[in-house]
């Protein structure tokens, strides 16, 4: 940029993972650049893991979830960020966005010359008679975290209702056990937790039933009442705080009103730089697809450490650098009352699925020697039986 040119104006939607990641790689790419972030709520850049272990009472405080706010931006990185402003549209021809502030309700105009979406996702609220009870919840940002532990601190509610058993559902499982209540999880699928295939879940709910944690696999609910759940049996399960956990959708009005081209995933398409359908406009974050590392199909893995990566390659490349998306490989882990489990890479379906002459092999064995207190290690890995290539794995265990 000549010393005659105007500053590089980058506006960013969004202000948690992935449009912070942004930010901070552009300024470090370029110094004179104006930034701006917009985003809903009030708090950004948040520990979205550590949610769960706030309302179980693990983690005690709550700002240690959310350690930088607008002013460490501009301290550190000479940023605007403007929380509780929303993008009401966008003008891509123009270059201009409509913003209200949601403070005092008034409205302005402003401009870019880069535009990023980082608009992330939001929890799918499925249609439930009495879904919008006082009681029932979804997480997905700190204020929910807020108002659900408000709610058992005010309320002291004895027993929880977990509908879903992906990631959410059973962190937040582990969170209401530990805070003493008494806990069903219901899952329409036959098998806990979907993100395992159906030889390992087993693993798990054998180890939630021993830890008193009720299991409705193969149910689905159908009626919140006051305090407690109704299934499609008809029968009913206590629930004087119900938790929906049935996944999540990446956000994307914003970008299908300005005609932005959506993936097979219905995430925003993006190239290996993170570039949209668009000119000058980026997509990264849980609204954005990603690509398989396995075999390059299209993929929907919204997870923090996806979207820090999505955010650190659309800064980079908005302001000249040469970062590249490779893809991923789905990587996730988490931990429900002590049992850790872990998967990467295809699922042995999505393996089929893809082609692959799948071999399976499992290996169960103590994950230290016996002696030092070893406990069982179920470690299942896929591979293509014609290259030896690895397609996947997935673990259960404890350490």
């Amino acid at each position: 940029m000549s010393a005659e040119s105007p500053p590089l104006r980058i506006v960013i939607i969004g202000a948690v993972a992935a449009g912070t990641s942004a930010a901070a790689k552009a300024r470090r790419n370029d110094e004179t650049a104006e930034i701006v972030l917009y985003d809903r709520d009030r708090h950004i850049s948040y520990s979205g893991c550590g949610l769960p272990y706030y309302i179980g009472g693990q983690v005690q405080d709550f700002g240690s979830l959310v350690p930088r706010d607008a002013g460490f931006f501009r301290k550190k990185y000479n940023v605007e960020v403007r929380v509780r402003h929303e993008v009401l549209s966008v003008d891509a021809g123009r270059k201009r966005l409509r913003v209200r502030n949601l403070e005092d309700g008034s409205e302005f105009e402003d401009r870019y010359d880069i535009l990023v979406l980082a608009t992330g996702a939001a929890s799918v609220v499925p249609p439930i008679p009495g879904a919008d009870r006082p009681h029932v919840f979804a997480l997905r940002n700190p204020s929910d975290a807020l108002a659900i532990r408000k709610y058992m601190d005010d309320r002291h509610p004895a027993s929880a209702v977990v509908v879903g058993s992906g990631f959410i559902g059973m962190e937040m499982t582990e969170s209401f056990v530990r805070a003493g209540l008494s806990v069903t999880v219901v899952e329409k699928l036959p098998r806990v937790c979907p993100f395992l295939d159906p030889d390992m879940s087993p693993y798990l709910a054998d180890h939630l039933e021993k830890q008193g944690v009720a299991l409705r696999t193969g149910r689905i609910a159908t009626e919140i009442l006051d305090s407690a759940v109704r299934l499609d049996d008809g029968s009913e399960v206590p629930g004087e705080l119900v938790l929906l956990a049935v996944g999540i959708r990446p956000e994307t009005s914003l970008a299908r009103a300005m005609g932005i081209e959506m993936g097979t995933t219905g995430a925003i398409r993006v190239d290996e730089r993170m570039r949209t359908s668009l000119p000058d406009v980026f997509a990264c974050g849980d609204c954005a697809e990603s690509v398989s590392i396995v075999d390059g199909r299209p993929v929907y893995r919204p997870l923090g450490s996806t979207a820090n990566k999505m955010g650190r390659i659309a800064g980079d490349a908005m302001t000249g650098g040469s970062l590249a998306h490779r893809g991923i490989a789905g990587t996730g882990i988490f931990q429900v009352l002590d049992m850790a489990v872990a998967a990467a890479g295809l699922s042995e379906k999505e393996a089929r699925d893809s082609g692959y002459d799948v071999v399976v092999s499992h290996n169960i064995k103590p994950d230290k020697p016996e002696y030092f207190g070893g406990r069982e290690m179920v470690i299942k890995t896929l591979a293509d039986r014609r290259t030896g290539r690895l397609l996947g794995v997935q673990i259960v265990g404890y350490e």
